[in-house]
């Protein structure tokens, strides 16, 4: 979408998943100038210029929103003010900010230090910015996108170790494929200036991150699922999933576009988790009915999410009988044969209330989930996919 409106041209979305996250980068984009109308297909994407917005930029739920469109903004010469829910104003922003400060940008915080609601005055004209790699790789795909399209090149210092390296992978492609680049070299990126993206339009592949959710259900509860329209080639990160799933045991089958996942015995694996960090919660829920020992690490910027994800993925699975234990980093579990039914407090984290989901499936009595409606943020077809595949759910308001 943003890369789309920065083509400044008629650009047609095929196939996008209309997520609260998404429709919250639609109605920033909206309030900077692009329009929008729907058909049949998709969205249809049109924008002259940019153009500074009149409103508060509400982000809601969407860190991946408030990031980008932080850069964009950073292009104007007006003030932008950025905020979200009350889960986004408690997630970091610093890293980003700074480096954006140091290409230029003036920014104001109007409540805490590092963290939204912010203002944000631009062009930013700078040629070098550093950045910590180790936090979010948001931070990163943001300042790829508005350094392209600023006057002058700009050398991006990644500081630490690159987190969550296939999402910066897709952000280079996607960049690709609309014209521009980043050329990466030992100090990080460097990316030209003033570079013209062009696309007539773009068919969105089905996400990964998604269907770890109805393939987790089959491997854990004796089920057979294929998931269609999930690229073979593509960059997501977390296609590793699948890698995942057959360590554990699970039969995994598939083709060019498609995904089919078989129960079988499952063993106790390790994983590492620093680039693929929002498969934790479902990776834990595998892990927890898993024979012998599982221990997921890496993780330390899940504390950093919707929720701290170590904390509430430990605590609900511990409500459910799991036998697993929090660690900075991740968690060690050893498998039960069976957890049993609890209330579940997801912190209005939509990967905790569908993770959650996942493992009532193998519970031996009812689970009460106290959220009815945080999986729209990402995936809002998932209850209508769990009742399809035999799973009784009740959403009661």
């Amino acid at each position: 979408m943003v890369l789309g409106a920065l083509t400044y041209s008629n650009f047609s979305l095929v196939n996008p998943l209309m997520s609260e996250d998404t429709r919250a980068t639609l109605d920033a984009l909206y309030s900077l100038g692009t329009d929008f109308r729907s058909n049949a297909k998709g969205v249809m994407i049109q924008c002259d210029a940019l153009k500074g917005a009149r409103v508060v930029i509400d982000a809601k739920n969407s860190g991946t929103t408030i990031r980008l469109i932080t850069g964009v903004a950073s292009l104007l010469p007006s003030t932008t003010t950025l905020t979200g829910d009350e889960s986004l104003v408690r997630r970091p922003m610093g890293p980003l900010v700074d480096a954006l400060t140091q290409l230029g940008a003036k920014v104001s915080y109007l409540s805490h230090v590092g963290r939204p609601p912010l203002s944000i005055t631009g062009p930013i004209t700078g040629e070098r910015a550093e950045i910590p790699a180790n936090i979010s790789s948001q931070f990163v795909s943001s300042l790829l996108i508005a350094c392209s399209q600023k006057k002058d090149d700009t050398q991006i210092q990644l500081e630490g170790e690159l987190r969550s390296r296939p999402y910066v992978d897709i952000t280079l492609q996607m960049m690709e494929e609309f014209g521009a680049h980043a050329e990466e070299n030992e100090e990080g990126f460097f990316v030209e200036g003033q570079q013209q993206l062009s696309r007539e339009s773009y068919t969105v592949p089905g996400d990964y991150s998604s269907a770890a959710f109805p393939l987790a259900a089959a491997a854990i509860s004796g089920g057979d699922v294929t998931v269609r329209n999930l690229d073979k080639a593509s960059p997501q990160g977390d296609k590793a999933f699948l890698d995942h799933l057959r360590s554990f045991g699970t039969k995994v089958t598939r083709t060019d576009s498609s995904v089919r996942v078989k129960s079988a015995d499952l063993k106790g694996i390790d994983i590492d988790v620093r680039n693929t960090p929002d498969l934790f919660p479902i990776l834990a829920v595998v892990g927890a009915v898993a024979d012998g020992k599982t221990v997921l690490s890496g993780g330390e910027n899940l504390r950093e999410k919707e929720s701290d994800r170590i904390a509430t993925t430990t605590r609900f699975l511990l409500d459910m009988g799991a036998n697993i234990v929090p660690k900075e980093d991740g968690c060690e579990i050893v498998g039960v044969q069976k957890l049993h039914g609890t209330t579940v407090k997801t912190e209005g984290d939509h990967r905790i209330l569908m993770a959650a989901a996942v493992a009532s499936l193998v519970a031996s009595s009812e689970t009460s989930i106290d959220d009815t409606d945080s999986f729209n943020v990402s995936y809002p077809g998932f209850i209508r996919d769990l009742h399809q595949l035999g799973c009784r759910l009740m959403v009661r308001k």
